[in-house]
């Protein structure tokens, strides 16, 4: 359906967590700790303690402090995907008031149709989309509605970090770490995922997430590398994501920032057309 295609680039990772399924779990994790495909293979050995509950606290708090935060959040994102059928790429203009609203702009070739494709507003309680290419129409749904794509507990301030760069679900307990004089790779397991989290020694951005499904039965899994770092704000800007999944096939998907901003004016607006279809 074409509103579930192009939404998988509105929630960009969030889809991309939630469709992704490995063929085949194995006990070493890989590290994809460059913009290019070089990958360097850790094995964390799951341990029920870590060496003190001091330094546990100080690695969750050096992720704590890589987070960006912010009142307003403007962006112009390239966003491309390559899959075993076919390839493409769509511009996405983004807008975010923090605990408040996203707006999200989708343009680029859909149906055979070159142009704005469909506009999304998300709230608290709230997701509304359009769609100009095609049958042009509107829905109306509860912020529910992300769980039911994802078919994850996903919600508004998920979404926001997403969009905004900062780590997911690291709310789990620390399992085991790995330091060295670069990189410091932390596993932590909570009630969904597994999460390897490898961060950069010195300034602790986030450089790779890796997300394993702990229900073996569903056996999800999403690798996310984070890249060009660039200033915004007292903050240091992943410009540029990979996402790679694995289900029966590969799916990645690159999300290239050229322009954002910290803190100015909302930049794009929303409005629904008057002469749309309800659905």
């Amino acid at each position: 359906m074409l509103y579930n295609r192009i939404l998988s680039f509105l929630l960009l990772i969030t889809l991309a967590v939630s469709s992704c399924k490995t063929v085949k779990k194995t006990q070493v994790i890989q590290e994809a700790i460059t913009k290019k495909d070089t990958a360097q293979t850790i094995v964390i050995k799951e341990s029920p303690r870590v060496d003190s509950a001091a330094i546990v606290k100080d690695i969750l708090s050096k992720v704590e402090r890589s987070k960006i935060d912010f009142n307003t959040f403007n962006a112009k994102v390239k966003v491309s995907y390559d899959g075993p059928e076919n390839s493409d790429t769509y511009t996405v203009y983004l807008s975010m008031k923090k605990d408040s609203i996203i707006l999200i702009k989708v343009t680029g070739t859909v149906l055979g149709i070159r142009g704005l494709g469909l506009q999304a507003k998300i709230t608290q309680d709230s997701v509304v989309l359009v769609q100009y290419a095609g049958e042009q129409s509107v829905k109306y749904r509860s912020i529910s509605y992300l769980q039911e794509v994802t078919q994850i507990p996903f919600d508004f301030t998920t979404l926001q970090d997403l969009l905004i760069g900062n780590p997911i679900f690291i709310d789990g307990k620390v399992i085991s770490y790995r330091a060295s004089a670069n990189h410091l790779l932390v596993l932590l397991v909570g009630d969904l995922f597994k999460h390897l989290l490898t961060l950069d020694n010195n300034d602790y951005t986030v450089l790779h997430s890796k997300l394993d499904d702990v229900d073996i039965q569903r056996n999800r899994t999403c690798d996310i590398t984070f890249s060009n770092y660039q200033p915004l704000g007292n903050y240091l800007f992943s410009t540029y994501r990979s996402i790679s999944i694995a289900e029966k096939s590969k799916l990645d998907i690159y999300l290239d920032f050229k322009e954002f901003n910290l803190n100015e004016p909302l930049k794009y607006n929303f409005e629904v057309p008057k002469k749309f279809k309800r659905k």
